[in-house]
């Protein structure tokens, strides 16, 4: 491995201006956005990765002639710089947006059997382009109904930014705002959960206030769902690393990191096995205890500080199913277990049957539960749910699990979140775990690129680039 490649045209096809070199630590969705923006401004541009892909915690892997998520991986019409990520790598028509959010929940603890209710919006202004949906809601009761519409407009009066509300816990807020504990399960931690990987009570209501305002209470179409019909491999790895090689990114995967330091000259040095790399700048693109390891001293105020940012796990479900169970793309449950199912049949590349993935968040109660356990458990629920499984003969069964899979949204994590900028010249950090505003989702992770990038090219005295994705800088 050397450092002296020459470097490609830029997008826009003139030369790259040689002498700027920037090494990027980390292939996640971070990490790739920070590479191509740099490298979109000229930039020199050397991306790191310790395994041997791309894409981070959004990933694919085979099984056996299955292709497989290691877990299911949704977005928003509100997540506007994942979108552009996905049109920059040229994946949008890969993962569609739906035409108008409809969210299909079944209640299985009807005594009549099972019902079912949707969450869907109207073609109307906020927030009547949900009243409808709210006001025929089979899992609340009309004064529960009420109350939560009460609710909505006391949380649209709220600022996420306000660091007090990073204080509080979301849960502690529903409860003073009136809301039942069957209003929480049926609404507000059926998407807080999947959103923010934490149920109320755990969650700060800061990044609450983020989600419910940003994706329910902004715009009519923010909270219309997208997901990719192709394994996440196709777009994270395949697509990504082709669009970094466009951009004359050097990337290196299987290629781990393990010391760093700022020489007397004002370069950095990287340390990598059997070489040492040197740059003008830096972005850390890495999980939190990984970058706490790699700094520099001084270079953040109580460094110590990302060790505190704790982590959520996630559970992913898989069965393989003999024949179809479930004419629908997705559904979410309540009174199960189940928290989302999504069909993944063609996305696999499966023949014959159905193969469907359950997205269980906040699963520390589950994450090491041994499969025979979970196949016990999950068995018997997904045919209490879907009627045609109960006939049907299952082909696998498999977990896949992601025991830090997020950052903790708890109460108080804001003041630990750095900015994208250190006290080190040259060194920048990004990943979903910063200061975004965010919660840990792949929208997060893309603006924390972006940022640590526009930080980058700032102290190199770069303009960046027009097609950008403008986003405000964390400090």
């Amino acid at each position: 491995m050397t450092d002296g490649r020459r470097p490609r045209d830029q997008r826009d096809g003139s030369p790259r201006p040689a002498g700027r070199h920037a090494v990027v630590v980390g292939g996640g969705l971070a990490g790739i956005t920070a590479a191509l923006a740099l490298a979109d401004a000229g930039v020199r541009v050397t991306l790191l990765e310790g395994r041997p892909r791309l894409g981070g915690l959004a990933f694919s892997f085979r099984r056996g002639d299955l292709t497989v998520d290691n877990g299911q991986h949704v977005y928003l019409r509100c997540c506007t710089a994942y979108r552009w990520f996905l049109g920059r790598i040229d994946a949008a028509a890969l993962a569609p947006l739906q035409n108008r959010l409809d969210v299909p929940v079944l209640d299985a603890t009807r005594p009549e059997g099972r019902r079912l209710g949707r969450l869907r919006r109207d073609p109307l202004p906020v927030p009547l382009h949900l009243g409808r949906s709210l006001a025929s809601y089979p899992h609340l009761s009309l004064a529960e109904r009420a109350a939560v519409g009460r609710a909505a407009l006391a949380l649209k009066g709220l600022d996420p930014a306000d660091p007090a509300l990073d204080t509080q816990d979301f849960g502690s807020w529903l409860a003073a705002h009136g809301q039942s504990a069957r209003a929480v399960e049926a609404l507000w931690d059926l998407v807080g959960i999947a959103t923010l990987n934490a149920v109320a009570g755990d969650t700060s209501l800061g990044l609450a206030a983020k989600v419910f305002k940003t994706g329910l209470l902004s715009e009519p179409g923010a909270a219309d769902i997208g997901w990719a019909r192709v394994p996440l491999g196709d777009l994270h790895d395949r697509l990504a690393r082709r669009a970094l090689g466009s951009a004359g990114v050097r990337v290196e995967t299987r290629t781990r990191v393990s010391a760093l330091s700022h020489e007397e000259s004002g370069s950095w040095s990287v340390q990598v096995p059997g070489e040492r790399l040197h740059a003008d700048t830096v972005v850390l693109a890495v999980p939190q205890r990984e970058t706490f390891g790699l700094l520099p001293p001084d270079a953040l105020d109580a460094p110590e500080r990302l060790l505190r940012i704790g982590t959520a796990p996630i559970l992913n479900v898989h069965v393989v199913y003999d024949r179809k169970v479930l004419a629908r793309p997705f559904f979410a449950a309540l009174g199960t277990p189940v928290q989302w199912v999504f069909d993944r049949t063609e996305a696999s590349g499966l023949s014959g049957g159905q193969y469907l993935a359950l997205s269980q968040s906040a699963a520390q109660d589950e994450i090491d539960a041994p499969v025979a356990a979970l196949r016990e458990r999950y068995l018997p629920e997904l045919r209490r749910l879907l009627p045609a499984a109960r006939d049907a003969g299952v082909r696998d069964f498999f977990v896949t699990r992601e025991r830090t899979a997020t950052f903790a949204p708890t109460p108080g994590v804001g003041r630990l979140r750095p900015g994208a900028r250190t006290k080190a010249p040259g060194l920048f950090l990004a990943g979903a775990w910063t200061a975004t505003g965010w919660p840990a989702t792949m929208e997060g992770a893309v603006r924390s690129g972006v940022s640590a990038a526009d930080a980058a090219l700032r102290a190199l005295g770069r303009p960046r680039p027009s097609h950008l994705f403008a986003c405000e800088e964390a400090a």
